[in-house]
């Protein structure tokens, strides 16, 4: 069975998935110094079998100068999953990002309560 033939159990793609909202861990928020997960941006991922990864994320802005710097960083990090030969990155505004996103951990850095 070939990569792009392999059908992957729910339970590998869980693992893939979970590693790579560690990977997006290692992606930082230029302005804010946070990684995206923590700040709540990451929205969704999908994994499909062949290895092909959707993912959808927003930002704390609809006008943010540094969504080029973010995807390219967020494609780096992916390349750390070496189940994943392809990821698309989709910037959405919906539902609105909102502090009530962020983790506790990122309301504790940034002294946000």
């Amino acid at each position: 069975m070939t990569k792009e033939t392999e059908v992957w159990t729910d339970e590998q793609i869980q693992d893939v998935k979970n590693r790579i909202m560690q990977a997006m861990e290692q992606v930082i928020d230029p302005e804010l110094g946070i990684d995206i997960v923590n700040l709540g941006l990451v929205y969704e991922v999908n994994v499909f079998n062949g290895g092909y990864c959707e993912m959808k994320i927003t930002l704390t802005t609809m006008g943010c100068p540094l969504a080029d710097v973010i995807t390219e960083d967020i494609l780096n990090a992916m390349k750390t999953v070496p189940e994943i030969t392809e990821t698309d990155v989709k910037l959405v505004w919906y539902p609105a990002w909102d502090t009530s996103r962020m983790s506790r951990y990122a309301r504790i850095a940034l002294g946000i309560r």
